[in-house]
């Protein structure tokens, strides 16, 4: 079986796959510093505390935008599941070419849901994966990264405001059922989460237009997703787990 971890700003997700199939799935935080053996000890805690036993993986990739937890994660993996990890990195067998200024600067994230999207979707897609940062990048129908944009996540935007404005309070990011609101809670979150809302109609909008992409398809995942479109009147495809598919993917074409 394969364990594939994502680690992201906020969290990071492990999932273990059996073939195909994804039979369990852990988010964590991302905490601060911890030693390998607090990372590697925890990690098969997870096992132990499930229907899947730790012996029965025999690979792992991952997945990280965080360098500072990279030598306790991996040398965690080692000591306590035997096993050397796959690393997404520049130079791996994508599938995808990336045509930007500095393809080794991209970050792995948007990497592996490109990869993702290219081969369970196709193009043209924009992938959109909320998290602390929200990205929205471009796949063409040649399977060629070719533009992309970063914005601030809804969560930064609401512990800015808390951190800058004394008097602000820290709320729970959800949307209102209206935007005529008549208290502070529901001025923050409908501000926040309506004006997320907003910006992700406008970005599609001029994606579409200004790359001649009338039909690219919108494909969604990140923890914050379902809150920017419940009604699913935006996205064509709500996937959550869809970077834990492309390191699956990635794992298979660089095994």
């Amino acid at each position: 079986m394969l364990l594939v971890i994502d680690v992201g700003n906020t969290n990071y997700v492990l999932g273990v796959y059996r073939g195909d199939k994804l039979i369990k799935c852990w988010r964590m935080a991302t905490a601060g510093v911890r030693t390998a053996d607090e990372t590697g000890i925890f990690i098969h805690s997870l096992f132990d505390a499930s229907d899947v036993k730790a012996s029965s993986i025999d690979a792992v990739i991952i997945s990280s935008v965080v360098p500072d937890i990279m030598y306790s994660l991996t040398q965690g993996i080692r000591k306590y599941f035997h096993i050397e990890p796959m690393i997404v990195s520049a130079g791996m067998k994508t599938g995808i070419s990336v045509k930007r200024d500095n393809p080794k600067g991209v970050g792995a994230d948007r990497i592996v849901n490109l990869v993702a999207v290219n081969e369970i979707y196709g193009g043209p897609a924009v992938v959109i994966d909320y998290g602390t940062a929200n990205t929205f990048d471009v796949l063409n129908e040649k399977s060629e990264f070719i533009t992309g944009l970063i914005t601030p996540g809804i969560s930064v935007c609401a512990d800015a405001l808390t951190q800058r404005a004394a008097q602000l309070p820290k709320i729970e990011i959800k949307k209102p059922k209206s935007i005529i609101v008549k208290n502070t809670v529901g001025s923050i979150q409908a501000g926040l989460v309506l004006g997320h809302i907003g910006q992700t109609i406008y970005i599609i909008d001029q994606l579409k237009k200004e790359l001649n992409m009338p039909d690219m398809k919108v494909i969604a995942t990140g923890g914050l997703a379902r809150v920017i479109d419940p009604d699913r009147k935006i996205f064509d495809v709500l996937d959550p787990v869809l970077t834990l598919k492309g390191l699956k993917i990635l794992y298979h074409k660089n095994k």
